[in-house]
């Protein structure tokens, strides 16, 4: 399924709504300059959750709820963004991504025609010269297959701001753990959305435009939140064996993450829930 809408935004004012079905969240911190060239782009109405900036916080922009939370939530302020969305879809972005004209209409149309399908990711394009993001590549390979039922690819893992979600999936299984805080959060979410018994899938005729800032954030800080979120996520989801598996290898790229969740362990034990059968069997076909 393919539409096309051309309803980029001019210069200084907010795309045209391509639906009324979705709402894009985006979740942001000390980004306000980025926010000015990305937030005009969506072509949706538009929850702006403010993660406790210092550097004076986002503008007002027009037509655009802007919640400020006064502190530093990482990924669960999406979860305050989708609560307070009115739609049966929303679609998660960045402060430096932005959805390509028609993307938004086209997965609103996908999720109603596939039922069972409560997520869908992009293809995303990085840089201004739209590089296929390599997570991109890999989804597109079907390792798990192409369900009859799904509107692509079966997939259990994604890009945060690049997905868009039933609303009520997404609550229902709790949105994002804000034990987690931020880097590798995406994993417990489509674990549990996959055990409650929903489709995710990967539908390129959604785009993505990815513009991440030169540097970017603190690689070693965000190499340790990767390593620590994905020992506790093994830890809170997977059998012994692979939790074992996860912390060697995970010893092995950062000691520090694996000391941060060795500390949280009562924490991961307390809310560890068995996945199906299915899922676990899935997560191993594609090396998790």
């Amino acid at each position: 399924m393919t539409i096309q809408i051309d309803r980029a935004a001019a210069p200084g004012r907010r795309a045209v709504p391509e639906t009324g079905d979705v709402t894009v969240v985006v979740a942001t911190r000390n980004r306000r300059d980025r926010l000015r060239e990305t937030i005009p782009r969506h072509a949706a109405p538009v929850v702006l959750v403010d993660n406790g900036s210092d550097d004076g916080g986002p503008d007002d922009h027009p037509g655009v709820d802007v919640v400020r939370l006064g502190e530093n939530r990482g990924a669960a302020a999406r979860n305050v963004g989708v609560e307070r969305a009115g739609t049966k879809y929303v679609a998660f972005a960045d402060d430096d991504s932005y959805w390509e004209p028609g993307s938004l209409a086209c997965a609103a149309a996908l999720l109603d025609a596939y039922p069972r399908t409560a997520l869908l990711s992009a293809r995303v394009l990085v840089g201004p010269e739209g590089r296929e993001d390599p997570i991109s590549v890999a989804m597109a390979g079907a390792q798990l297959g192409v369900p009859a039922d799904a509107p692509g690819p079966a997939i259990l893992g994604f890009l945060a701001c690049a997905v868009v979600v039933r609303r009520d999936a997404f609550l229902a299984a709790g949105g994002f753990e804000p034990a987690l805080h931020v880097y590798g959060e995406e994993a417990l979410l489509a674990m549990d959305l996959a055990a409650a018994g929903h489709r995710l899938a990967y539908a390129p005729t959604l785009t993505v435009r990815h513009l991440p800032l030169p540097g970017g954030r603190d690689p070693g800080a965000r190499r340790r939140l990767e390593v620590r979120n994905r020992v506790l996520t093994a830890m809170l989801r997977r059998p012994p064996g692979v939790v074992r598996r996860t912390v060697a290898a995970a010893w092995r790229q950062d000691r520090a993450g694996v000391t941060d969740a060795v500390r949280m362990a009562p924490w991961a034990l307390r809310q560890r829930r068995a996945l199906p059968q299915d899922v676990e069997r899935d997560l191993v076909t594609i090396g998790g």
